[in-house]
């Protein structure tokens, strides 16, 4: 299969200098964009799915009418917040 390659992207000589100050020793600036593309890419691809798994949910949740109030989800996240910090100041004591 044959490579292709991405567009070049025209920058101010002081933003190439940055980038290029932060390559790791003997990585190049064409796989410094290589990997920061994969990176987007990855990053936007776990975005979008979970998008449509908040989507399928909230479908599903219309459909059977089974909702919990954001107050009641708050209110159990701060009583797991509150009990985890209860137990990590009983081990610093």
């Amino acid at each position: 299969m044959k490579t292709a390659t991405i567009p070049s992207v025209r920058v101010d000589p002081e933003f190439r200098a940055e980038v290029e100050s932060l390559l790791g020793d003997g990585e190049t600036l064409s796989e410094f964009v290589e990997a920061s593309v994969r990176a987007t890419v990855q990053r936007r691809r776990v975005q979008a799915e979970f998008i449509a798994r908040g989507l399928r949910s909230r479908d599903e949740a219309q459909r059977t009418g089974d909702y919990v109030d954001a107050d009641v989800v708050i209110e159990q996240l701060q009583r797991k917040l509150d009990a985890a910090r209860t137990r990590i100041a009983k081990t610093k004591k």
